[in-house]
C-alpha cells in the first residue's frame, strides 16, 4: 500500500494538528519535543535517544533546572517590556502569548509550578509590579534601565523645581501680606495719636488781650461771701 502524499487529506489534517498547541504534559523539554497523545508520549519515553537525555539531566538536574528557569524568565520579561512596556496587563494574557510560539520553553521545565508562583516570583524580585484581583492576577513591568531612571530623575528633578518655586512665591506673597498689615496698623495708629504742637506767635506786634468779665450770677455769689465774712 503506497504511503500517503503530502496533499493527501491524511497529510493535511496532520499538518494542521501540528501546527496548533498541544497538550504541555506531552511536551519533553530535554528532546524537544511535542507528542500529541498520551500514547505517543509513552512511546517516546521509552525511545533511546530520551534515555540518553535523561541520564544527562539527572548527573546535573539543578544545572539544567536553573537554566531552563532563567530562559523562560528572560524570555517572559523580553516579551512584557516589549510588547506591554510600562502597562498593566493580566498575566494570564501574557502567558497566553508567550505559549503561541511552539518553540518556547515550557514551565513544566522550570522551578515554578504554576503561573501564580511565577508571578509572585516577579514581585519579590522587583521585576514587575503584581496585584491580585477578583479576574486574576495582574503585573507592570518595572523599567530599570539606565535610560529610564535617568529620565525620572529629571522628572523628579523638574518637580522638586517648580515645587521651590511655588514655595519661593508663596513666601514672597506672605511677606508683602504681612508688610502690608504692619503698614496700615502703623497709619491708623498715627491717626488716632493726637500729636502735640509749639504755639507759636505771628511775627505782628499786636497785643495779646484777654477777656476777664465776670458773669453776673458769679458777681452776686461774690458779695454774698463778702458779706458773711465778720469784720475784724
Amino acid at each position: 500500500m503506497p504511503k500517503d502524499g503530502f496533499l493527501t487529506p491524511k497529510a493535511i489534517a496532520n499538518r494542521i494538528k501540528a501546527k496548533g498547541l498541544q497538550k504541555l504534559r506531552w511536551y519533553c523539554q530535554m528532546c524537544e519535543k511535542q507528542c500529541r497523545d498520551e500514547n505517543g508520549f509513552k512511546c517516546h519515553t521509552m525511545s533511546e535517544s530520551h534515555q540518553r537525555q535523561m541520564l544527562l539531566f539527572s548527573q546535573s538536574a539543578s544545572k539544567y533546572l536553573d537554566n531552563f528557569s532563567r530562559e523562560f524568565l528572560n524570555e517572559f520579561v523580553k516579551l512584557l517590556s516589549r510588547r506591554y512596556n510600562t502597562r498593566r496587563v493580566q498575566a494570564n494574557v501574557v502567558y497566553q502569548e508567550y505559549i503561541s510560539d511552539r518553540t518556547h520553553l515550557h514551565m513544566n521545565a522550570t522551578k515554578w509550578t504554576s503561573l501564580t508562583e511565577f508571578v509572585a516570583h516577579l514581585g519579590r524580585e522587583g521585576i514587575a509590579t503584581v496585584d491580585e484581583t477578583p479576574k486574576g492576577w495582574f503585573i507592570q513591568w518595572i523599567d530599570n534601565s539606565p535610560r529610564a531612571l535617568a529620565r525620572q530623575a529629571a522628572i523628579q528633578k523638574k518637580e522638586r523645581s517648580s515645587v521651590d518655586d511655588e514655595q519661593r512665591e508663596k513666601r514672597l506673597i506672605e511677606e508683602q501680606i504681612a508688610r502690608a498689615k504692619q503698614q496700615t496698623a502703623e497709619q491708623s495708629t498715627e491717626e488716632q495719636t493726637p500729636t502735640p504742637t509749639e504755639l507759636k506767635r505771628d511775627g505782628t506786634d499786636e497785643k495779646i488781650k484777654l477777656n476777664l468779665t465776670l458773669k453776673p450770677a458769679a458777681a452776686e455769689d461774690t458779695a454774698e461771701t463778702k458779706s458773711a465774712v465778720p469784720a475784724s
